[in-house]
């Protein structure tokens, strides 16, 4: 379990601490911020060529796009992939053939563009990205959530090259990392590509930044909305100290669009007397393998409310921060989009296929485009993840957010106030 993880873009560069399991680690770009002209983006390598196969009819691999994309020029080819079991080797592992990962899943996300973003004069914009990379204690300590996943795809040396090839590929300026384990290994091959985890901006725009990875226990409802309530509170006091600068909220929140925690984000306060602290984050459905239902009304302890609330007799939870979901802002393909406009799916296990990563944000910047997710079926298909193509069981999720509100520069103030002293 851990608690908010807060920095501001605006403050001095200073280096980060190697961070405990599954402690959140944000990275920038040097020099990323500000910049107007446009970066150049580094794309997969195209597909290789295959021979042509006899007509016929075999299942669609992974890497098949066709189902959801309508221009032929963006569909790749059908893969066929050969499954067995090698009980003698390890029980239970579905054991595949080996093949050279693909690009096909990593290419085939789009991004969806604002049609009225109502961006500032100076065009300063930055690119956000939040990614739950897996840590490698947790995989190797859960088999039971990643049976179906090829055996090498598991592998750390495996899944790290895939995880800094997609941050590589969507070149973000800021990455917003959870369940970071290995930070050596993650710093070193981000280093290379010109990320450090310190924060270093020379721009005349500034904004908070927090990124939060929240308790995944769904009987702890209390103790989620506690820390996400304190992320909201330090994140406005820290907005308040710097002339109420705009904010925006990364992360794996654990709890589902459809959730009690959801509509507190949403709507800035939640009377948790009319819900169950169980079932506050939506995780706890009989298909994600939990049984929780109760008989009884639940009844919240002295403790609990203090959790939830900060104080053991207000049974209203309460924050500062009037919060838009970058991706619900948008409209996206209706085959992975769900009732609040939110990604249908941003993770995908044995256990589990929903969304619970977020990018949030407040007035002062606007979402200019998102990169949208896979839709259900095109996920369904892998099994489950880590794959040969994707190397954590959650989706990045990206988004670009650009300033509203112009910031004049103090040294043309000083220089007009001069030039009315000389007047008078």
């Amino acid at each position: 379990m851990h608690g908010p993880n807060l920095r501001t873009l605006a403050k001095p560069a200073r280096q980060f601490p190697s961070p405990s399991p599954a402690r959140p680690t944000t990275m920038s770009r040097r020099g990323a911020m500000p910049s107007t002209a446009p970066r150049a983006r580094l794309s997969p390598p195209a597909p290789a060529s295959h021979p042509p196969r006899k007509r016929g009819r075999s299942p669609s691999a992974p890497g098949s796009t066709a189902s959801w994309r309508a221009s032929a020029e963006n569909t790749v080819p059908l893969y066929h992939r050969r499954r067995w079991h090698n009980p003698e080797r390890a029980p239970g592992r579905v054991w595949q053939r080996f093949r050279a990962p693909q690009p096909a899943l990593l290419s085939s996300r789009l991004w969806i563009c604002s049609e009225d973003a109502s961006t500032s004069s100076s065009g300063d914009a930055c690119t956000i990205m939040s990614y739950n990379i897996l840590a490698d204690y947790n995989a190797r300590n859960h088999p039971d959530l990643y049976l179906d996943a090829p055996w090498d795809a598991m592998r750390w040396d495996s899944r790290r090259r895939l995880i800094i090839r997609e941050i590589r590929h969507w070149d973000p300026d800021v990455v917003c990392l959870q369940e970071v384990d290995r930070f050596q290994d993650i710093a070193a091959g981000m280093k290379s590509r010109g990320y450090e985890g310190i924060f270093q901006l020379n721009g005349t725009h500034k904004f908070v930044l927090g990124n939060i990875h929240v308790l995944f226990n769904p009987k702890r409802g209390d103790v989620k909305l506690g820390q996400i309530r304190m992320l909201l509170e330090n994140a406005n006091a820290l907005a308040e100290k710097w002339d109420k600068i705009p904010i925006v909220l990364a992360g794996d929140f654990n709890s589902t669009p459809d959730s009690a925690i959801y509509k507190f984000l949403s709507t800035m306060k939640l009377n948790i007397s009319l819900h169950d602290r169980r079932h506050l984050s939506g995780l706890d459905s009989t298909e994600f393998g939990y049984e929780l239902c109760s008989l009884l009304k639940y009844q919240w302890t002295d403790e609990e409310v203090r959790n939830a609330t900060g104080y053991s007799n207000v049974m209203v939870a309460e924050h500062p921060l009037k919060l838009s979901s970058s991706y619900a802002m948008l409209k996206g393909n209706s085959n992975n989009r769900g009732l609040h406009g939110e990604p249908l799916a941003t993770s995908y296990h044995r256990k589990f296929l929903g969304t619970v990563d977020y990018l949030w944000h407040t007035h002062g910047i606007e979402c200019s485009r998102v990169l949208d997710t896979l839709p259900i079926s095109v996920l369904k298909r892998t099994r489950g993840l880590p794959t040969r193509e994707i190397g954590s069981d959650h989706l990045p999720i990206v988004a670009e957010f650009a300033f509203t509100e112009s910031v004049e520069d103090d040294s043309d103030e000083d220089d007009e106030s001069e030039q009315d002293d000389e007047s008078e």
